[in-house]
């Protein structure tokens, strides 16, 4: 495979700031679909049931929630303009905070992505399994047959993003359509069929308003993570310093539009105490406004698409994170090696099989699956918190020329980033903070190690040495 090699030794990020993007890389729209198509993922088609069980006053934590990834997209956005270069967050905390924390978001990301793939995979094969056996009338009920299908729905999306970023931005662009329009339509017809009667209860969990919109909040903070994907990806965009921020703002609020709508139109067409069981939101949504059973296929196939649209999207991140960092040399460097049509193969390859490996590991046990769900979920945030606190850092040490009302917004914007990243903290529970800071942990050896590859063992203080010697 042939491939192009990044100069010896790190790449400052000053200097990587001057490497023009290729004349193939995408534009605005490559990049909404890329941020859009990893936000809405598998986990849309059974959010209106998982926000049922607390009433209505879910959509005032979806409000919520919807308010704080808009900052954190208006912080990338700030951030990409100032430092236009791939990598995102890893390049934001580097440059405001030093080595060490870059290599942390790098790692912290790392992992987030090729678990995350796991996570999807294991959710997006329950449907195509469902499509499979409606449409072909093929038995794939039993576990072997799951996990084949999960690793195709892992190894499909290498395959394109290893054809170029060309393929990988056309495949991107088609999936995101075909997914997005089928639940825009269901949002937008839904309204004209909504019923009061079917909401349910304001507040349906028993404890007071305040801790049940926390409780809901915990449930819809993980449905933007992706909002962060034009902001690593930008050395794949033709001008990154214009449509990293467009791209992450419309894209976020697409999403936004289409997340709230979908709920308010399953929550009002389908009887709550219906929707609280239910499986298949999107279906019984459909089913209960134009009558029959078709509605399980239909959301089936939309399904189906989207993770795979969402799989294709963070197989992309998951190389592309590791390939800024290698170039500074925070990563081996086989990380930052390229094949002629520009594809990061030791990322995609490293990282899909990796993500297969936990995938099996998913359906080996349950439990475990349930928590390699909320350590990602966990490290998701390192990136988040690390962005925004660069962006505050630059603003409030002087190292800025932002006056007045645009300091005060910009700041303000920061700090509810900030707050939001707190937030997704606090709800991915105690055991998988635990576990994902012991996950972290596991990456100071390895910064050890890169640090000790590059023969950078650190000045010694001769006269602090000597004077403990002496004692």
């Amino acid at each position: 495979m042939g491939e192009a090699r990044p100069p010896a030794g790190g790449m400052t990020t000053a200097a990587r700031a001057q490497i023009s993007p290729a004349p193939g890389g995408f534009g605005l729209g490559a990049a909404m679909a890329l941020v859009i198509g990893n936000v809405v993922g598998t986990g849309i088609f059974l959010l209106p049931a998982a926000l049922a069980v607390f009433g209505v006053l879910s959509l005032v934590a979806m409000a919520l929630v919807t308010v704080g990834a808009l900052a954190m997209a208006l912080v990338f956005g700030r951030l990409g303009a100032r430092i236009p270069v791939g990598g995102g967050p890893y390049v934001y905390a580097r440059d405001a905070f030093g080595e060490f924390t870059g290599f942390w978001t790098a790692w912290s990301f790392w992992l987030t992505a090729w678990i995350g793939n796991a996570a999807v995979a294991v959710a997006w094969t329950g449907y195509a399994r469902y499509l499979i056996q409606q449409m072909f009338r093929q038995d794939v009920s039993g576990v072997p047959a799951a996990i084949a299908i999960g690793l195709a729905g892992l190894w499909i999306p290498a395959v394109v993003n290893l054809m170029g970023i060309r393929d990988m931005a056309v495949f991107q662009v088609v999936t995101t359509i075909l997914k997005f329009v089928p639940l825009l339509f269901v949002a937008v017809v839904g309204l004209f069929f909504l019923s009061a009667d079917n909401f349910g209860p304001f507040n349906a969990t028993g404890v007071g308003w305040v801790r049940a919109v926390s409780m809901a909040g915990a449930v819809a903070l993980f449905i933007y993570t992706g909002v962060e994907s034009a902001a690593i990806a930008a050395s794949r965009m033709r001008d990154p310093a214009r449509d990293v921020g467009r791209a992450s703002v419309i894209g976020v609020s697409a999403c936004a539009v289409l997340y709230v709508l979908s709920t308010v139109v399953v929550m009002g067409t389908v009887p709550h105490q219906q929707l609280v069981h239910s499986t298949a939101p999107f279906a019984d949504a459909l089913n209960q406004m134009f009558g029959g059973l078709a509605g399980g296929l239909v959301m089936a196939a939309c399904a189906t698409i989207s993770g795979i649209g969402t799989l294709n999207g963070w197989t992309l991140l998951a190389a592309e994170m590791p390939m800024a960092a290698a170039r500074d040399g925070m990563f081996p460097p086989a990380f930052a090696r390229l094949t002629r049509r520009g594809a990061p193969y030791t990322g995609i390859l490293i990282g899909t099989t990796l993500a297969s490996l936990m995938l099996l590991t998913g359906y080996t046990s349950q439990n475990a699956f349930d928590t390699i769900v909320l350590l990602a979920s966990f490290t998701t945030v390192i990136p988040y918190f690390f962005s925004a606190a660069a962006q505050l850092s630059w603003l409030m040490t002087g190292a800025r020329r932002v006056e007045g009302r645009r300091l005060a917004r910009d700041t303000t914007i920061s700090v509810i980033a900030l707050l939001f990243a707190f937030w997704m903290a606090y709800g991915s529970g105690a055991q998988a903070v635990l576990g994902g800071t012991l996950m972290l942990l596991v990456g100071v050896p390895v910064y050890i190690w890169m640090k000790a590859t590059r023969g950078e063992y650190g000045p010694r203080d001769v006269h602090v040495w000597e004077g403990i010697h002496k004692q």
